[in-house]
């Protein structure tokens, strides 16, 4: 009989049949997980990315400039009354 174990990789999460009495790997399966991502898809998560710290830093700009307008309108509002 032999004496078989089983071994999973954290890595790759595939799967060794490993053989003790001989010390040989009898049987190896894959993930059938995709593990990595092609470089391509990374590129486009990463300008995903980019593009949306760039449109919350544009909402951001406006909503400040909002503020300022108004507080200068205030301002001016409140110096006429005087």
């Amino acid at each position: 009989m032999e004496n078989l174990i089983e071994v999973h990789c954290p890595a790759c999460h595939a799967s060794l049949w490993v053989d003790i009495d001989a010390k040989q790997v009898v049987q190896h399966k894959r993930s059938a997980k995709k593990v990595h991502s092609s470089f391509e898809d990374l590129l486009d998560k990463e300008k995903q990315k980019k593009e949306a710290v760039e449109e919350r830093f544009t909402q951001a700009k406006s909503l400040e400039q909002a503020k300022k307008k108004k507080a200068a309108e205030f301002f001016e509002q409140t110096i006429k009354e005087k």
